[in-house]
């Protein structure tokens, strides 16, 4: 089930909205909570929600040892750890792990394979996060079940983030209280990020699958390069469609997430790109990976590169999110060793497009998981084909002018800039447009809806 979905939509939020507010006692809510959020990920995974319930007691038990042994926390904090990256090992990676050894010993090892659990790489670093921090003392322990599943198995954010650690939401679970303005404040963020999916990132993604989704014998190099621009913008609202979703539906049930992108696209620099962009998985590794290694104070280039090889495999096992990882991380590097503040002196725009050209080319070793593919791309896109432009990319590029101008103001705060404006200088006038504007996001959201059968989210795949 996905959260851009007519069923999604119609029957299941508002059953649990309905359920949900039967009562105000905390302990019914997280249950009603943790039914509906177990249904939620069983339509999709109904065998790998056992996984999801493995790791979350894992945790739950290694806290309460921590708790209650605190001599030998650290022998429970090591079995959390072991018994999570365990998981995504075996399930994410042991295919990869497998065939590399097969290629580079020229034997053949058999290996069958799992299907990738729904969100495995968001709610085992939930749950990991949990642990970590009952080990330093930062939170408490939580004694109640319900409520650590309640935290973990939250459908809002359950399988594509924002990675919620739970020091972020401890009071909430206990405590939480749903204003009007927090569900009008849902409602707005829901359907902003519904918008963003719906209209634009699978607007973004047709024109992906038309000009780079195939062979690249005859392709211009503008046309790859049209293609891989359009799948920046589809990258970028279709997850941050999903967070806001996620955002708007933590506020009808109480809670507040943290923001997870902050318009990247205007970032001058890489440096500060990997601030705006999924900032709580960025967070994560700030506070579990580098900053325990040393951070800027030791092996500071050494830390760098170790947090972007595990970026990139976070990813996906895939040479290729390795290989992008590591582009990031040597390019952090030259801009903190070697330009250092210099970037920072450059006009607004000249700092804008550099960082857009080092993000759209990191696009492009994201997208094609397979190297050949990636390889037959940049030659393309650098003139390997002998053709600069063709008929397909002006053709593309004029009848979809207004999408991409569409998608470029939409990159930027200037619509949030303007109904802030509007609503200061005219709060009657605002009051009146707002749900106008909603209705009719909603209504042309259903419209494209209809006769979709499946359009995931991008990183459900992650």
């Amino acid at each position: 089930m996905v959260f851009s979905s007519l069923i999604f939509i119609c029957i299941f939020l508002p059953a649990v909205l309905l359920l949900y507010n039967l009562s105000r006692n905390m302990t019914y809510k997280n249950i009603v909570l943790v039914i509906f959020s177990v249904i939620f990920y069983a339509w999709g995974e109904p065998v790998w929600v056992l996984a999801l319930i493995f790791s979350a007691l894992v945790d739950y038990f290694n806290g309460r040892a921590i708790g209650r042994f605190p001599k030998y926390k650290k022998v429970f904090l090591l079995c959390s750890l072991i018994v999570n990256l365990g998981l995504l090992g075996i399930f994410k990676y042991s295919g990869f792990v497998v065939e590399n050894i097969n290629a580079l010993l020229g034997i053949n090892i058999p290996f069958y394979g799992f299907s990738l659990p729904l969100g495995i790489s968001f709610y085992t670093f939930q749950t990991m996060s949990y642990t970590i921090d009952v080990y330093r003392g930062e939170v408490k322990v939580q004694k109640s079940f319900i409520k650590f599943m309640a935290y973990v198995s939250m459908f809002p954010q359950l399988v594509a983030g924002p990675i919620v650690r739970y020091i972020d939401i401890e009071g909430q679970i206990d405590d939480r209280h749903v204003s009007q303005e927090d569900f009008e404040a849902g409602i707005l963020r829901f359907v902003t990020g519904l918008f963003k999916k719906v209209v634009l990132a699978n607007s973004a993604g047709k024109l992906v699958t038309m000009l780079i989704g195939g062979g690249f014998a005859h392709t211009s190099a503008a046309t790859a390069w049209l293609g891989i621009v359009m799948y920046t913008f589809q990258i970028y609202f279709d997850f941050s469609g999903y967070s806001d979703m996620a955002i708007g539906m933590g506020r009808f049930f109480g809670f507040r997430f943290l923001e997870n992108f902050d318009y990247p696209y205007i970032s001058k620099n890489a440096t500060e790109f990997w601030r705006r962009w999924h900032i709580s998985l960025g967070t994560f590794f700030r506070d579990y990976v580098y900053i325990p290694l040393g951070g800027n104070r030791r092996y500071h280039i050494r830390n760098i590169l170790v947090v972007w090889f595990l970026t990139g495999l976070w990813h996906g096992a895939s040479w290729n999110f390795i290989l992008w990882g590591l582009y990031y991380g040597i390019i952090l590097i030259i801009e903190k060793k070697l330009f250092k503040g210099a970037l920072l002196r450059l006009p607004k725009v000249m700092g804008v497009i550099y960082s857009m050209v080092i993000v759209i080319f990191g696009w492009s070793l994201f997208y094609f998981t397979d190297l050949s593919q990636l390889g037959a791309f940049l030659k393309c896109a650098f003139g390997g084909s002998g053709v600069w432009v063709d008929y397909i990319a002006i053709s593309t590029f004029l009848s979809n002018i207004w999408l991409i101008v569409v998608l470029i103001i939409a990159s930027t705060p200037l619509t949030a800039v303007l109904a802030r404006k509007v609503t200061q200088k005219a709060p009657v006038a605002a009051a009146v447009i707002s749900p106008v504007v909603i209705v009719g996001v909603i209504f042309l959201c259903f419209t494209l809806l209809v006769g979709e059968t499946y359009n995931p989210f991008l990183y459900f795949r992650f």
